[in-house]
């Protein structure tokens, strides 16, 4: 026991180069709401949790819930860590060392998991453009294994022998189940990247519009479903359909916890209702305050009847229960047309209170007095969206002219999604000067990019975007995949928005905003993982050995390795990073000294002092830079431990 204490006391810490163990992140929820149903080797004690939970555990065989082939390999992917990691790619980004938005390009699954460490919790919105499982757009592996070696081989990456994938085809036999165990896992992994108070939208057509609703059910939780809104993106019909013509799709919206939803800024059919003005140049608008439709006679509300009198020369407006009014004064009560006593909209209580906000008129269609609430115009007005969108912008055809515009032809991309919906979407979904995060892992031509960078300009927000894209091949273009199209018109729209000040575009209210954009790439990780397949032969022994003698893949550079110790560590992807020499070696300042990266292959007494000096929280090195040498390690680990350094790991 003592010499196990003083090993671990004298050597540095591994770092874990895996992605966040879901896994043991909900069994560490569950500790911390039932301690008590932990034995002692940490297992769950289900009779115990039963116990602890009471009546509201159901223990029948027949319940109600979505269950499909595979969903139990879902859960497998889910608990699965990645072992890749995200290559930054300087010259096909933009303002790299400044830009805080983010072009991942790879396999969304495999990028949702590299993102759970440095992101859990901090995603604002989520948007999603899925397949809608048409029959043939979407691929998956034929053997429902889901990883990064599938995307190396989908990619041409690596030669996998009897690595297929084919489409999803409707005469598969489990056209929905492919679709459904392509979802639930990356859905699940979004909603721990999103932020409590925050919503994630998802547009969907009829194909899998139920399915959606009932994964996302079960995953945000069906308390948290906001509206499923239909969005006429296709006024005229789909002429193909054989019965009825198709001139919508879906949105659904889901939110995480307690959300306060945005709103739209007041269109000029809203506006111009608000024809009044007030002595102070205040414009507002006459609402009736007799109550009209279902409970509106007096006998329905009885307390909410009562009588207003009003001086025609003074415009003064008084209150009261008694019907006869002082000299001088009208006297106006909730007449219904048909002549029967209705009631007020607003208790008597409330027209005491608030007595300057109403005024009084006479109506000559109903030849009768009534009162009026003012409804004034505030200058931040938003108006709450309906669950019909029929607003030109959100129409398909809209979004294919958009590419255009930008230079694109009509066959890179077909139906890109309008810029006009995503703006719509940012608008109820953010806030303007939050720097919120927003995500899009189907990025597509880069729709999402191209609203939050539009939509900050124009409202001098400050949003930032991660958007992911496989890089599936494609025909009948000059680009060769999807993401090249996602990165090259997110380039074209900075170009745009660069020349606002010019007059080029009607964007003034911020001349400067963040139009760039850091590339990343998956790949494998830069540190050989050890296999554990010993061979039998001495040959093979000392080849397997030999071939981990450089512990660093070869090619790789001190930047590829340091994004992803960053990643790793739990730091985002647009960390500000600084190198500064300390004993006449290299070092990267983490976020202002937070953390001190280290990647020389020779480290001395003298450089590993000077960082400690610097006492930062968290120490990484190479366990190559050691050379073997176990009293420099040992020394090191001390040194730290003397000077408050929280944590020293190696790698």
């Amino acid at each position: 026991m003592d010499k196990e204490k003083m090993t671990d006391a004298t050597q540095p810490e591994k770092l874990d180069l895996r992605s966040l163990d879901v896994a043991s992140g909900q069994q560490e929820k569950l500790r911390q709401l039932f301690p008590e149903v932990f034995t002692e080797g940490g297992k769950v004690d289900f009779d115990r949790l039963k116990s602890t939970l009471g009546e509201i555990v159901d223990s029948g065989k027949e319940r109600y819930g979505l269950n499909w082939p595979g969903k139990a390999e879902c859960f497998r992917t889910i608990q699965t860590p990645s072992r890749a990691t995200l290559r930054p790619c300087r010259e096909q980004s933009l303002s790299f060392d400044s830009t805080e938005n983010l072009i991942i390009e790879g396999d969304n699954l495999e990028v949702l998991k590299l993102l759970q460490k440095g992101y859990l919790g901090q995603v604002k919105m989520i948007y999603i453009d899925p397949p809608y499982n048409t029959g043939s757009d979407f691929i998956y592996p034929d053997n429902f294994s889901e990883s990064l070696e599938t995307y190396l081989a989908y990619t041409g990456q690596v030669d996998v022998e009897g690595k297929r994938f084919s489409s999803n085809p409707e005469t598969n036999g489990r056209f929905h189940s492919c679709w459904l165990n392509m979802m639930y896992p990356r859905l699940f992994l979004a909603r721990n990247l999103l932020a409590d108070g925050g919503f994630i939208f998802v547009s969907i057509d009829e194909h899998e519009n139920d399915n959606l609703k009932k994964l996302c059910n079960e995953i945000f939780g069906e308390e948290n479903l906001v509206a499923f809104v239909a969005n006429v993106n296709n006024p005229k019909g789909r002429s193909d359909d054989k019965y009825v013509a198709t001139a919508h799709e879906y949105l659904a919206i889901y939110k995480k916890g307690e959300a306060a939803m945005g709103g739209w800024e007041p269109e000029e059919n809203v506006t111009r209702r608000y024809n009044k003005q007030d002595g102070s140049g205040q414009v507002y608008r006459e609402i009736d305050l007799r109550k009209t439709g279902d409970a509106d006679k007096r006998e329905d509300r009885p307390n909410m009847f009562y009588y207003f009198h009003f001086n025609e020369e003074t415009s003064e407006l008084k209150v009261s229960r008694e019907e006869t009014a002082a000299p001088g004064y009208r006297s106006i009560k909730p007449m219904r047309e048909d002549g029967i006593e209705g009631r007020w909209r607003w208790g008597f209580d409330s027209a005491v209170k608030n007595i300057e906000a109403l005024g009084a008129k006479f109506m000559p269609v109903r030849k009768e007095w009534g009162v009026f609430e003012k409804d004034y115009l505030k200058a931040d007005e938003r108006i709450k969206p309906t669950s019909a969108w029929t607003f030109k912008e959100v129409n398909t055809e809209r979004g294919s002219e958009q590419l255009i515009e930008l230079g694109f032809d009509k066959e890179d991309f077909p139906r890109p999604k309008p810029v006009g919906l995503l703006k719509r979407i940012l608008q109820l979904g953010t806030r303007r000067l939050d720097s919120d995060i927003v995500l899009d892992f189907f990025g597509g031509s880069g729709t999402t990019a191209q609203a939050v960078l539009e939509q900050n300009a124009e409202d001098g927000g400050n949003r930032k975007f991660i958007v992911v894209q496989l890089p599936e091949i494609i025909k009948d273009s000059t680009f060769s995949n999807i993401a090249d199209i996602t990165k090259e018109r997110v380039r074209r729209v900075a170009q745009r928005l660069n020349k606002a000040g010019e007059g080029k575009l009607p964007f003034g209210k911020k001349k400067e905003c963040d139009c760039g954009f850091r590339v990343f790439k998956l790949d494998t990780s830069n540190f050989k993982p050890w296999n554990g397949t010993q061979p039998e032969d001495p040959e093979g022994l000392f080849n397997l050995l030999d071939s981990h003698a450089e512990h660093l893949l070869q090619g790789r550079s001190q930047e590829d390795i340091l994004s992803e110790l960053l990643l790793k560590s739990g730091f985002p992807l647009s960390t500000h990073v600084e190198g500064i020499q300390l004993a006449g070696k290299q070092v990267f300042s983490v976020e202002d000294g937070t953390m001190l990266v280290c990647l020389e292959e020779k480290l001395t007494s003298e450089v590993i002092k000077a960082i400690a000096d610097k006492k930062p929280s968290r120490v990484i090195c190479l366990d190559a830079g050691f050379q073997g040498n176990d009293q420099l390690k040992t020394n090191a680990v001390q040194t730290m431990k003397a000077r408050g350094v929280l944590s020293f790991r190696t790698v």
